[in-house]
């Protein structure tokens, strides 16, 4: 069964921390921090909807003008979700230009302040050179978006200032018995989705769903209903999850919060800026080792570790920092203790 996230990091290990996550089939993807942005390829940044950042240090934020500008002269609107500060950050980044040609602009963007008690947002629209409105408040509950089929959770991590660690988790897992596509004649497409979103909302079994596509350079469709395709191609089974955590310091309150925002994930995305041998200038800079990494994915059961953020002090020598935070995952190095 194919996964319904695609993650990919933004750049290599020792470059700025970006992960890019595409929703097969639906034509957009969310992105987890705004470093270094500028070498990803323009179309595949247009299909974001959603930005988390997890803090406003240069390398997890010197991107935003980067999409800004691809993204100012189209009809799109942008969610953009950030700790304490983002909404004066984003202000700030938004006064440095000046903007007396763009009224007849639609690109919005939307900006949420995550507090330790509420959510504050604020909407910037093109069209009234980035003006802010009235801002809104609601409470908060870990939980910053959610649809029919996902959502993104969060905690405040600590790296002497709040850090926003995010959890991507797919609901129930509608999978497509393939060799049932097959027999059916109709190629697997975005009407799966339409498909799925049907089932989750409970609509009746007579639902009609449409399915067109391409075949011999004709449009084709086919009309069937919910329920007959809901039996013959669908499978539910446990949802696909991603936790991406970077910039904390290995204290005991970060392992608790980091060990129940990432519990039980398919892949755990985890800085890991120093190897145990440089303990103390991790400690100092409240950033996590290798062996630290380690240690929180195998407390929070994650199925894959994928560690990355190396310091350039070990430029071009990624597999060690690699292979102390894996022997640390599969119990072959003791896990570290927190001092803090």
């Amino acid at each position: 069964m194919k996964p319904a996230f695609i993650p990919r990091l933004i750049n290599h290990p020792f470059g700025d921390p970006g992960l890019f996550v595409g929703f097969r089939y639906e034509g957009r993807a969310m992105l987890f921090d705004l470093g270094r942005i500028d070498r990803f390829p323009a179309a595949e940044l247009l299909k974001v909807t959603h930005v988390f950042v997890s803090h406003t240090h240069m390398d997890h934020f010197i991107g935003f003008d980067h999409l800004l500008r691809i993204f100012l002269a189209r009809d799109l609107h942008l969610d953009l979700y950030g700790p304490p500060g983002i909404v004066d950050n984003v202000r700030g980044k938004l006064a440095g230009y000046t903007w007396n040609l763009v009224g007849s602009y639609t690109f919005v963007i939307d900006v949420h302040e995550v507090g330790f008690e509420e959510v504050r947002s604020v909407r910037f629209p093109a069209a009234t050179a980035f003006a802010p409105e009235p801002e809104t408040r609601r409470p908060f509950d870990g939980v910053l978006y959610e649809s029919k089929s996902c959502r993104v959770r969060t905690t405040h991590l600590d790296h002497k200032i709040p850090c926003l660690g995010f959890a991507l988790e797919e609901k129930t897992r509608l999978n497509v018995r393939p060799e049932q596509i097959e027999a059916l004649g109709i190629p697997a497409g975005r009407w799966l989705n339409h498909l799925k979103d049907a089932i989750r909302s409970a609509l009746p079994d007579d639902t009609p769903i449409r399915a067109e596509w391409r075949e011999n350079g004709e449009t084709k469709e086919s009309t069937l209903p919910l329920g007959e395709l809901r039996d013959r191609l669908i499978v539910a089974t446990r949802g696909q999850k991603i936790a991406y955590v970077v910039d904390t310091l290995f204290s005991h309150e970060n392992l608790r919060r980091v060990s129940e925002l990432a519990r039980g994930a398919d892949t755990f995305f985890c800085e890991s800026l120093f190897l145990d041998a440089d303990r103390d200038e991790a400690t100092k800079r409240c950033h996590l080792t290798a062996r630290q990494a380690g240690t929180l994915a195998r407390a929070a059961g994650v199925l894959r570790l994928e560690n990355f953020h190396f310091s350039p002090r070990y430029e071009g020598n990624a597999a060690p920092l690699r292979a102390e935070a894996q022997a640390t995952f599969r119990g072959e190095i003791a896990p570290d203790e927190p001092q803090i």
